[in-house]
């Protein structure tokens, strides 16, 4: 068969040297889709270029030409395609390598939000990708425009799921706060992670709410408890009110255990910069001690070391809620140091500032909300799976724990009514 020349076969070059590696690459990867594209036609219309029709063959399509460059983004950098024009024909050519209106391979539009949620700004996308894919990558800012648009439909979709299908153990709750449009106030964005039966942690639903209310959070999980989620064993969550009203308005058998790292804030910032460094190590013995009665040894040491030091306003605080302090003491030891703050949650929300820093300020919450929820989701790939996985399953069927320790005889009534 003749071999016709191609609008991008070039001369012969020089082989490559390492600085023209790339360039090279790109220009191989040019002309070989470029003759991919040939033969496609040559397939469809069952002739190749030049090639006389038979006279049956009136009616079929004929090459025309090509179109107008097209530029194509690819990991590597962006080359340039000319698209083979067929007329005559009923239905439209369509080539299945290169569809129309493609810019991008799904490969660069799946690390354009990833680049936005790690924290680079609207304004920065067009210098940072075009020094990755060179000056004609035919990208820009608009294109997260379209991705916030994109994943605010796709979380109305996932707000919206079933939950009958997950076995949730625990639950860390936390809200972020926000400041969108022109509000006065912060909006706050209530986020609940959960720790699955077989020790993987998933995100359950992001919402905004007002300022962490009881009516917020008892909105949020009636929604969860609607959806098919069935109550959980334990609850982790910082200092605010509403979300323990919202427990018991909808899940009050569910056991309540507060954030460790927010009480031990709270204490330290009662105490004077020249005694924070003591008070912070006398707290974490509390928080870390191997017992319930050890850790109230603790906090009576605590007590009389701020009371030394007339720090009174820290002695009386520790007693406030303690009994929602040490709630973990009922649950496996393996698993204390998941139940002791509300890290899961509080982790991710440390890129997520990044992202809001380098953007500035939402315009509106349900950007805002969509793009922690698209952020979230992607940390959740790296969530650390639950030690003792094995233990989860009897936490689950409703196995006691005291101080750590499985309750034998507990086991035995459970086994038996089994």
């Amino acid at each position: 068969m003749k071999k016709h020349n191609t609008p991008l076969e070039s001369k012969q070059v020089p082989p490559p040297t390492w600085e023209t590696l790339e360039e090279a690459i790109r220009l191989k990867v040019q002309c070989w889709i470029q003759d991919v594209l040939e033969e496609e036609v040559t397939e469809f219309l069952g002739r190749s270029k030049s090639e006389r029709r038979q006279a049956v063959d009136e009616t079929i399509g004929y090459r025309n030409g090509h179109g107008k460059p097209r530029q194509l983004t690819l990991g590597s950098g962006t080359i340039s395609i000319h698209r083979p024009r067929v007329r005559n024909l009923e239905n439209r050519f369509e080539s299945r390598v290169l569809p129309f209106f493609a810019k991008r391979t799904p490969a660069i539009a799946e690390v354009l939000p990833e680049l936005y949620l790690h924290g680079l700004a609207e304004g920065d996308f067009d210098l940072a990708l075009r020094g990755l894919l060179g000056d004609d990558a035919p990208l820009s800012a608009s294109t997260i425009a379209r991705l916030k648009q994109k994943w605010q439909s796709e979380l109305e979709a996932w707000q919206t799921r079933r939950l009958d299908n997950l076995e949730v153990v625990y639950l860390w709750t936390d809200g972020v706060y926000i400041k969108a449009g022109l509000e006065k106030d912060k909006s706050a964005l209530l986020v609940v992670i959960a720790g699955l039966r077989d020790g993987r942690k998933v995100l359950l639903t992001v919402q905004s709410g007002h300022r962490e209310s009881t009516e917020s959070w008892s909105q949020l999980l009636r929604d969860l408890k609607q959806r098919g989620l069935r109550p959980p064993k334990l609850v982790m969550g910082d200092g605010a009110l509403g979300l323990w009203g919202g427990l018991r308005n909808v899940f009050p058998e569910a056991k309540e255990q507060r954030c460790w790292n927010h009480r031990i804030m709270n204490l330290v910032d009662r105490i004077s910069k020249r005694h924070q460094k003591s008070a912070t190590m006398l707290l974490r013995k509390v928080a870390y001690a191997e017992t319930r009665a050890a850790a109230l040894n603790e906090k009576e040491a605590f007590q009389r070391w701020c009371r030394q030091h007339s720090y009174t306003d820290a002695a009386r605080l520790i007693d406030d809620d303690w009994e929602r302090m040490v709630t973990f003491y009922d649950f496996p030891k393996e698993h204390w140091q998941h139940l002791r703050t509300t890290n899961p949650v509080e982790s991710p929300f440390a890129a997520l500032r990044l992202r809001t820093d380098a953007a500035k300020r939402f315009k509106k919450v349900e950007n805002a909300t969509a793009v922690v929820w698209k952020m979230l989701l992607i940390a959740e790939r790296r969530f650390r799976r639950l030690n003792a996985p094995d233990l989860l399953d009897e936490v689950w069927m409703g196995v006691e724990y005291r101080d750590g320790i499985k309750v034998e005889s507990k086991c035995n009534e459970l086994a038996a009514a089994a």
